[in-house]
């Protein structure tokens, strides 16, 4: 009897011994709260239907892909109704552009993404509709219109001869009964925001995406985000930008009701000190334009241009001005710029820079569709060239995408089928980052900070989480680097390769050999 319960001790002790070991292991590593996002031309993507119309259905059928890339989030650029290739003129914010599905279809991706643990956002264009949205119609058209003060038509005191946003002609337009303001182009007129049925009505369209019996989406993407309340005079610049952070407050205030956690990312292009006020209880995140040019610029030019250093005080700065609940947003570039491999001028090498720095920065690192196979588009030659088809096979085959320009020759191996027999090729190192991030908490959730070393050929930084902390190092030139590390102003230390790109990484005391266009991860 006494063995008995000896024994029945003893196997409560290492029962109670195997939970604490459980708890502590899952308390030091937690499940990352960030993760890669994809941004998809839905257009250009994969046509699932034979039409040449790339569409969700064909999205959906590509999750596989997508998984198998590390992804996890989708940014479906615009997918409801609009007379557009583009889909940034909205005619009904509550339908789905017939080109692209149905409700159901949208529905029915937002469940197979989630169910491969990818959430999906869509693009929501608040600051202005189309200049068909029946509202828009009746407003320009009947100056009694119950609409008319929906929009923004000219009074005496406006500056009708102030730029538009672009700084691409008159901001104001004309229409048959006075001029109205489309600070983007005359087909896209401005909403009132300062009508609070406007504001009322966009809280709607938020709510009704996010409501999983319409689609149960994960958040947005929110266009022009700091246009909300556009004030031409230069001195009214900040309290314009109060308000639209005002707005943006309210607007989180409504999604609450319905989707507590649901991810907003606003396209503020601006310095952090624009971009911070948006943080504090409204956007978890703001695209970061700035890192995603130096990134560039460093990758081109072979020369570090600070980017731990940059981030680690701009990070100290949003985390203040937010309470510490903002969330970075790097890219390299999306579909209103020249394209990466473009700006490269093809050089794979670089690209594979260019894809490493982003990928072990902090935050949601979005990658733009083809980026990881090289496509290429030159923004001089139009929104359209940025935004072709998306090239799966050698050959042309089923869901290959043809109604957009600039339809490529698949034979120069910028495709997935070719890049997927090639270890060394693009498409798989953008796998291997993604897979080091997603296997890496350091990476994935960490916080970032400057790195001292004397070669500027060389970018460095740290990333630091649960007491563990990680050194990256890039290469970003052609040539086998030595660099010497763990000097006197640098307070951590790091000894050993934990992770290398290429092959030849090597570390002797303080000395890391670097091989050309890698990147090293060590430890300490």
């Amino acid at each position: 009897m006494i063995r008995m319960r000896k024994a029945i001790i003893t196997l409560m002790l290492l029962s109670l011994v195997v939970s604490l070991s459980g708890v502590s292991t899952a308390a030091s590593t937690p499940k990352s709260k960030t993760g890669v996002y994809y941004e998809i031309f839905v257009r250009s993507f994969n046509d699932s239907n034979g039409d040449g119309i790339g569409d969700l259905k064909g999205v959906t059928a590509k999750l596989d892909y997508l998984k198998s890339l590390g992804v996890k989030g989708i940014w479906l650029m615009p997918i409801t109704a609009s007379p557009s290739y583009h889909g940034y003129d909205t005619t009904d914010y509550y339908k789905i552009n017939p080109d692209y599905g149905t409700t159901a279809d949208l529905k029915a991706l937002v469940t197979a993404a989630h169910k491969k643990d990818i959430k999906i956002i869509m693009d929501l264009v608040v600051n202005h509709t189309s200049s068909q949205h029946p509202w828009f119609v009746d407003a320009s058209t009947n100056p009694a219109s119950k609409y008319r003060d929906y929009f923004v038509f000219a009074t005496e005191d406006d500056d009708i001869d102030a730029q538009s946003a672009t700084g691409a002609g008159n901001a104001w337009h004309s229409a048959a009964t006075g001029k109205y303001l489309g600070i983007f182009w005359s087909g896209m007129p401005d909403w009132n925001f300062n009508n609070k049925a406007v504001r009322a009505e966009m809280v709607k369209i938020g709510q009704y995406w996010l409501d999983p019996k319409i689609a149960g989406v994960d958040g947005y993407r929110l266009d022009a985000a700091k246009h909300i309340y556009e004030d031409f005079a230069e001195q009214n610049k900040t309290k314009a930008n109060e308000r639209g952070v005002a707005w943006w407050q309210e607007f989180r205030t409504g999604l609450n009701k319905v989707n507590k956690n649901a991810y907003l990312v606003g396209e503020i292009w601006d310095g952090p000190s624009v971009v911070a006020p948006y943080l504090n209880k409204a956007l978890n995140s703001g695209f970061n334009f700035e890192i995603g040019k130096s990134i560039v610029e460093n990758a081109k030019s072979g020369s570090d241009g600070g980017v731990g250093f940059i981030l680690n005080r701009v990070h100290e700065y949003f985390k203040k001005q937010s309470g510490g609940t903002f969330v970075d947003a790097p890219f390299l570039t999306n579909h209103d710029q020249t394209r990466v491999m473009s700006e490269l001028e093809g050089n794979v090498n670089k690209a594979k820079v260019a894809a490493s720095m982003l990928l072990t920065l902090p935050g949601n690192p979005f990658v733009y569709y083809g980026e990881e196979i090289g496509m290429q588009g030159l923004k001089s030659d139009g929104d359209e060239a940025l935004r072709t088809p998306f090239l799966w096979t050698a050959k042309k085959s089923k869901g290959q995408t043809t109604v957009m320009e600039g339809y490529g020759d698949q034979a120069t191996g910028i495709n997935v089928e070719t890049q997927l027999k090639s270890s060394s090729s693009l498409l798989n190192h953008y796998k291997k980052m993604i897979g080091w991030r997603n296997a890496d908490y350091t990476l994935s959730d960490g916080t970032i900070g400057e790195y001292t070393i004397s070669d500027t050929t060389v970018a460095a930084w740290t990333r630091s989480a649960n007491k563990k902390n990680t050194l990256v190092l890039h290469n970003l030139t052609s040539k086998t680097k030595t660099i010497t590390i763990n000097g006197s102003d640098n307070t951590m230390k790091f000894k050993k390769v934990s992770k290398q790109t290429g092959t030849g990484a090597k570390v002797s005391g303080n000395k890391v050999t670097i091989p050309a266009y890698s990147t090293v991860l060590m430890s300490q």
